[in-house]
């Protein structure tokens, strides 16, 4: 029995420093880039994927992607990034058959990570009859830490 609690204890100790180290990351650390919907029903292009976006060049192609259908860019809060000093996140769900479907990112730093929670949320009643596909886009700043999704 006391095997057992002092195991339990030691998980417990493990666990709680395990999260002490992590800090959730500020409306500074993350800067909102665009959210919303594609309405091309999957003609842009683009798959259900999370992407880190570094270069000029990658992020160039993601938006001509995204504009091939929609100027969806246009509704950006800004697009011109400083690859120097940051980073770009950009979460693509599945093409949904209804609209009321959304990606929301919460963000939290460790000293070995940066972890990017994705939540996908679906329409809890009726929702309209339209083809949509939700995204996410934030920039972060520059790390030398590697970009986890969960």
């Amino acid at each position: 029995m006391r095997k057992l609690l002092g195991l339990i204890i030691l998980l417990f100790a493990f666990n709680c420093k395990s999260t002490e180290n992590q800090t959730k990351m500020t409306k500074e650390d993350v800067v909102l880039i665009g959210k919303g919907n594609l309405y091309g029903a999957g003609s842009e292009g683009i798959i259900k994927q999370n992407l880190v976006i570094s270069t000029s060049e990658a992020w160039e192609g993601l938006l001509s992607k995204m504009n091939a259908v929609n100027k969806v860019s246009d509704s950006f809060l800004e697009t011109d990034i400083d690859f120097s000093k940051y980073t770009v996140i950009a979460v693509f769900n599945d093409v949904k058959n209804t609209g009321g479907h959304s990606v929301e990112l919460n963000f939290q730093k460790t000293s070995d990570k940066i972890l990017v929670v994705v939540v996908h949320k679906s329409p809890k009643d009726m929702a309209t009859t339209v083809m949509t596909q939700p995204y996410y886009i934030v920039k972060i700043l520059k790390s030398d830490l590697p970009i986890v999704f969960e």
